[in-house]
This record gives structure tokens, C-alpha cells and sequence, in this order.
């Protein structure tokens, strides 16, 4: 009897931690070679706003698709294409904002290197998550999420 297929997208990893694994990297990396990107005051504050901007992102983004009735984890069956609260402006919100918290956890660490892992970080969401993801929903969903993805940038 063959195996059942999997109703979920199949991703590399639990996001977080993929975003976990290239902070902690960034950090050893900026211990063993600190690189300052900017005044330290300067990269705090920005550090701080984008941290708190990237929680409230990803709790909106989170609230949102409870309301409707889908499931946040990407292990999980997607139920419903969600194109309200922040999936208005990107396909990918809780994404987005764990790039911004890594980018405000560099700039409160203040090091270029913890910064520069934000582009491997980017990377292995893209292709290890996001298109995994954007390849179920669109087997799953069919046109319903492709005019969703012609209507939606994919980041920003």
C-alpha cells in the first residue's frame, strides 16, 4: 500500500531555527573578528525599533492567520490562502520579519558580520522554505493562490 502523500510544503527546516542557526553563526563570527558597523548608539536604537517592528510583524501576521482558520507552522496543511492583515503587502510576512530581527539582532550586536549573514539567511528561506511552500500551495490551491501570487510580491 503506497504512503499517503504529505499535506504540507515540505520545508528544509522550522524557520526560526534556520533564522536561529545563522544568528548564533553571525554572533561566533563577530566574536571572533568584531566589526563595528556603526556609532554604537546609533545601532542600537535602530537595532531596537526594528526588533519590536519584526514582533509585531510576525504576531500580526500570526493573529491573521488564525482568524482565518489556517495553520501557522509549516509542518502543518495549509487551509486557506490568507490575503488580509500583512499578506496584503507581502506573501511572506513571518518571513520577512525574521529577516528583520536578524538585522536588528546584528545592529544591537553592532557587527558587520552578524549583518552580513542576513544574506544566507535570506537565501536558505528562499529556496529551502519559501518556494517549497509557493510550489504546495499552488498544487493545492491552484488559480485561487497563483492570482494571489500575481497580486502579492513575494517580499516586499
Amino acid at each position: 500500500m503506497p504512503a499517503a502523500p504529505q499535506d504540507h510544503a515540505g520545508v528544509i527546516a522550522f524557520p526560526p531555527l534556520i533564522f536561529a542557526g545563522h544568528i548564533v553563526a553571525g554572533s561566533i563570527a563577530h566574536w571572533v573578528c568584531p566589526i563595528p558597523l556603526m556609532a554604537p548608539w546609533l545601532a542600537r536604537i535602530i537595532g531596537a525599533v526594528l526588533a519590536i517592528a519584526a514582533g509585531a510583524q510576525a504576531y500580526w501576521a500570526s493573529r491573521t492567520m488564525k482568524r482565518a482558520g489556517t495553520n501557522v507552522l509549516p509542518s502543518q496543511p495549509t487551509l486557506a490562502i490568507v490575503a488580509s492583515g500583512p499578506f496584503r503587502y507581502t506573501r511572506n510576512p513571518m518571513y520577512l520579519s525574521l529577516c528583520l530581527l536578524h538585522l536588528g539582532i546584528a545592529l544591537l550586536i553592532n557587527g558587520v558580520l552578524p549583518a552580513a549573514f542576513l544574506i544566507p539567511l535570506a537565501l536558505t528561506l528562499h529556496f529551502g522554505v519559501i518556494r517549497r511552500e509557493e510550489r504546495y500551495l499552488a498544487a493545492k490551491f491552484g488559480e485561487t493562490y497563483l492570482a494571489y501570487r500575481r497580486r502579492v510580491r513575494r517580499w516586499l
